[in-house]
């Protein structure tokens, strides 16, 4: 186990490595060499979290001396990249040095390349675009354009799929997923104003098409999910300042509209749209995709469970399942659970099958009651950042993938490793790789698909003998956590906590949401950071998206990390035998932690935005993570955002979102890249709003 960790050498690249296509990459997985299997840097199993808490206090090994091994804290990624690297095949960390120095236009918003007069930059010597833009609206526009109206699409698109699978449960039982929580499809149908007919079935198909109707209603048309779904007080507010949405798609269209050349030229406008995108992506997108999606596969419940890729077996057949929207992934491992499939893998040679869960889709299946007791559930891999690495195992005999957070080199990692790759949904295609669309009503068949290819690799795999390599690394992880099941865990009602938050117990909520990045200081390591400080200050932490995977390979998720906690917090989860960390599954799961939210708003009687609660995307990485940015604004909520977004091209896009909005009643953005700093903002932000509720005095830093 090292101190620090000097860069390793960089051999000569692939001259074939500038293409996707697999048929023109010449490394094929028969002709790997044993040396490349060799690792310089492991660390022992038993010293894994010790080294990270170290690692972490030491500040100036974080920075670009010793990239990537110095911020890479995963211990079986540590490894992979060596492999990886090793055999100079291209991979994430090596493709952030080469891209090094980037734009500084780009990074501060100040390029665009809308029209075919451009692309314009602005600098000292050229302050508008050709177009006539200044710099304060090319920020705003790129910031609605680029990240919030595609963010907001992508959560609104997986909703619409679930409201699909929701209604095909309703019409063919036989189809794939079942109704499992029948009386919440009841209470937010109620809350809709679906009639109940006294049917399941056919509430379920009145609530899916009362869902699709909303996402699909005019821009103009007030949205009928924001009207039943959203606290009273900021409705009137978003009517106050006129940000009360319509459908989630005419949404869209009318923001992207705005941002054509040589129409909207107002920046602030173009953000106050950012934050009427901001509601609709929670309202028409997160918060009613988990309301679906718990009626389909259980509300979530806490459960320990394994993370990491020790959770793959050389003797299985190894499927994993990639990306956000875990419906097919569901019904394939039900599938994989039955006997007939268990032993259909047994005549091939296998021990068995299993499913394992990968960045956000493997959060939200350990953390889905309807799959955690499954069979063939083997547990969840890590974060987007490891699969490349993950396919270098050898060992992963069919990976499969819907929406977002598929990097586009598997493929040649596919074809050198010798895995099987399946998109399953229409909107991600691959050069050379097949694909089986999602449709609702046809899972049960198409899981069944899968699971054939996925034997059929499995025999290719055993039949070539091929080299696997496992790292030896698994963690225990507490998961489940979800208003519901939070609520249990205190004895039905919030009463307990608000009580530990009144007295000064617990001090306050964090959620640390989002991905991992590859920048420097990062990779992991900035997330741990804050996780440690906020906990060590009394703050209770709710995890979700790739964040979680950080949380649980740390140990932070498990009851023993109370140990770690300030006295006050420490003192309640031992009493309760969990975590100081929560995880609440993938990012898509902020819509269960705006749901928690709302209820201790309720509870306290007061209004979202003067609750104790920082939202933190400490490591955030795509447009997703910038949509649900605005919703927090939109909500009241103080969100941090690292690394540095888009923005600082423009004095007056960071003052609006930082300053102004705040004044208006919605929330703010905070910008922070240094996790000691940013401890010490989340720990003022949450006693500024105890002392307007006039709740217990402020405790010192620590």
């Amino acid at each position: 186990m090292e101190e620090n960790s000097p860069e390793l050498t960089t051999s000569t690249a692939n001259p074939l490595s500038g293409t996707n296509d697999p048929t023109a990459h010449r490394d094929a997985h028969q002709h790997i060499s044993p040396w490349s299997r060799r690792i310089q840097y492991k660390l022992a199993p038993e010293d894994v979290h010790q080294w990270q808490r170290q690692h972490v206090a030491n500040k100036d090994d974080q920075d670009k001396e010793g990239y990537p091994l110095n911020v890479i804290i995963d211990p079986a990624m540590r490894e992979m990249y060596q492999v990886v690297h090793n055999q100079t095949l291209t991979n994430v960390f090596d493709r952030f040095t080469e891209q090094q120095p980037q734009c500084k236009f780009c990074i501060e918003g100040l390029s665009c390349q809308l029209c075919a007069n451009g692309p314009c930059r602005i600098s000292p010597k050229a302050q508008r675009g050709v177009c006539g833009v200044d710099a304060h609206v090319m920020v705003a526009r790129n910031f609605i354009y680029r990240h919030v109206a595609i963010g907001t699409a992508a959560n609104v698109y997986h909703a619409h799929q679930a409201a699909r699978t929701l209604r095909a449960a309703g019409q063919n039982p036989a189809s794939g997923l079942k109704i499992r929580e029948p009386e919440k499809l009841r209470h937010y149908a109620s809350l809709a104003g679906v009639k109940d007919t006294g049917s399941v079935e056919q509430m379920a198909v009145d609530f899916a098409n009362w869902v699709i109707a909303d996402i699909c209603r005019p821009h103009y048309d007030p949205s009928q999910a924001v009207e039943a779904f959203a606290p009273a007080s900021r409705k009137e507010l978003w009517r106050k300042l006129n940000i009360f949405p319509g459908g989630a798609n005419a949404e869209v269209a009318f923001a992207i509209t705005k941002c054509m050349t040589n129409l909207n030229a107002d920046p602030v406008d173009f953000l106050m749209t950012g934050v009427r995108l901001g509601i609709i992506n929670e309202y028409d997108g997160l918060f009613v995709l988990d309301i679906l999606q718990e009626i389909l596969m259980g509300t979530q419940r806490p459960v320990t469970k394994r993370q990491n890729m020790g959770v793959l077996s050389q003797d299985m057949v190894n499927v994993i399942t990639n990306g956000h929207m875990p419906l097919l992934a569901h019904v394939v491992m039900d599938l994989a659970s039955t006997d007939q499939w268990q032993e259909r893998a047994r005549k091939a040679g296998a021990n068995g099958i299993q499913v394992i869960g990968h960045v956000c889709e493997g959060q939200q299946l350990m953390n889905y009651a309807g799959t955690q007791g499954m069979r063939a559930h083997g547990g969840q891999e890590g974060e987007w950042l490891s699969q490349e690495y993950l396919l270098a195992t050898g060992a992963v005999d069919l990976f499969m993938f819907d929406y977002n957070c598929t990097v586009a080199t598997l493929p040649l990692f596919a074809n050198r490793f010798g895995t099987k790759l399946l998109s399953v949904d229409p909107v991600i295609r691959m050069p050379d790789v097949e694909a089986i669309d999602f449709i609702p009503e046809k899972m049960m068949e198409q899981a069944a698909q899968v699971l054939e290819k996925a034997i059929q690799s499995f025999e290719r795999r055993r039949a070539e003998n091929r080299d696997v390599y496992i790292p030896p690394y698994t963690s225990e992880c507490m998961v489940g956590f979800s208003t519901e099941s939070v609520r249990e865990a205190l004895g039905g009602s919030f009463g307990p906590l608000l009580e530990e938050i009144k007295k000064g117990t617990i001090r306050g909520v964090a959620t640390l949401v989002g991905c991992t990045t590859a920048r420097y200081g990062q990779g992991g390591s900035n997330l741990f950071k804050i996780a440690l400080g906020l906990i060590k200050n009394n703050i209770l932490v709710l995890s979700g998206g790739c964040s979680s995977s950080v949380m649980q390979y740390t140990g932070l998720t498990h009851p023993s990390a109370a140990a770690e906690a300030g006295e006050g917090l420490k003192a309640v989860c031992q009493a309760l035998n969990i975590p100081p960390v929560l995880s609440y599954g993938a990012c898509v799961d902020i819509g269960k932690m705006t749901h928690t939210a709302m209820e201790l708003a309720d509870a306290l009687g007061v209004d979202t935005g003067q609750l104790p609660l920082v939202i933190g995307a400490p490591e955030y990485l795509e447009q997703k993570a910038v949509s649900d940015a605005c919703t927090a604004v939109a909500l009241g909520w103080m969100v941090h955002i690292a690394p540095v977004p888009s923005i600082t091209g423009s004095e007056v896009v960071v003052k609006t979102l930082t300053e102004t909005a705040d004044t208006l009643g919605l929330g703010k953005v905070m910008v922070e890249l240094d996790a000691e700093k940013t401890v010490a903002a989340y720990v003022g932000q949450i006693e500024k709003k105890r002392a307007e509720l006039g709740l217990s005095s402020n405790r010192p830093l620590h």
